[in-house]
């Protein structure tokens, strides 16, 4: 009988699972080394805690681990039903907030290291919080793709801790009534991706697609579809710094100039440039998260289920 120890929250409508005791042992060395180890060994482990029948295709699990930096508040892998995430904005701010809750954090400034880089992270209240993002930036501009049953979309290819595939063009859609339907399309776009050999730098996958629209409350409304096929209830923290970084790009978006991105579902957060680096941007963002329950997860050996659903 293994028991794993979690507490559940959600920023901005968008759940994190953060384990906080009964996690794999991933040994010593970095968190991109011991990222590598958790994809290579732990995919039961992983489906066990996010997939059903204990999770559910939207959960971002977040694994406690110790950092790389021995000035870290915390070290943390993100995964979701697919595998581990680079990043991820509203996992790094229901992380702070889980952190607060159980006492091992207060107000103020931290830092959280994940496997692509050290993330600012301040705790304003017990469930507000601001993350300084790893620097995003536009890889590719303007990528044409023949898309089968869409016809032919032109969109960016950029980084905001996970890469992106921004689609051209404002969508009057994205809101819940016509989430299957841009699952759908986005699901299309990905594979036409893949098909066409279009990545990230050093040959990454691009596992998010992003639609941008216009929103009568925000300075856009976006749908991003996760690696493992459902879309993210939050604005997205790694998405909104990858559209941040293309509006700049495009001179559309001045440093210090706050810029509001809400979710299909309503839930927004807040984002601006704190600084040019180059052809990057280091993006902060802030958002909100709850914590929603605690729990002890059991894996009987004799349950068939054991695993989750596949």
């Amino acid at each position: 009988m293994i028991d794993v120890q979690v507490i559940d929250s959600h920023t901005g409508g968008e759940p994190t699972r953060v384990v906080i005791a009964g996690g794999p042992d991933l040994g010593s060395g970095t968190l991109a080394e011991r990222r590598a180890r958790f994809d290579a060994a732990c995919a039961d482990w992983r489906d066990a805690v996010i997939r059903e029948p204990r999770g559910h295709a939207a959960m971002v699990g977040a694994l406690l681990l110790p950092p790389d930096a021995p000035d870290a508040a915390a070290g943390v892998l993100f995964f979701n039903d697919v595998g581990s995430l680079g990043m991820c904005g509203h996992g790094t701010i229901g992380l702070l907030v889980t952190l607060c809750e159980l006492g091992r954090v207060g107000l103020g400034a931290h830092r959280i290291d994940t496997p692509v880089g050290s993330v600012g992270a301040t705790l304003h209240d017990p469930h507000t919080v601001e993350i300084a993002n790893v620097p995003a930036y536009r890889h590719r501009a303007a990528v044409a793709l023949d898309v089968p049953g869409v016809g032919r979309v032109v969109g960016d290819v950029a980084w905001g801790g996970n890469w992106f595939f921004l689609v051209h063009g404002a969508r009057a859609d994205l809101d819940l009534a016509h989430v299957d339907a841009l699952t759908a399309e986005a699901k299309a776009i990905r594979a036409a991706l893949d098909a066409s050999g279009v990545t990230g730098a050093d040959g990454a996958a691009i596992d998010h697609v992003e639609f941008n629209g216009p929103s009568p409350t925000a300075d856009a409304r976006g749908f991003v579809l996760c690696p493992g096929g459902a879309y993210d209830r939050s604005p997205c923290g790694t998405g909104t710094s990858a559209h941040v970084a293309c509006l700049h790009a495009d001179g559309r978006l001045a440093p210090r100039r706050a810029w509001r991105q809400e979710s299909v579902v309503g839930s927004g957060f807040e984002a601006w440039i704190e600084h040019v680096d180059g052809d990057g941007v280091h993006v902060r963002l802030r958002g909100q998260a709850y914590v929603t329950g605690t729990a002890t997860l059991r894996f009987d050996p004799r349950d068939p289920f054991r695993f989750g659903l596949r």
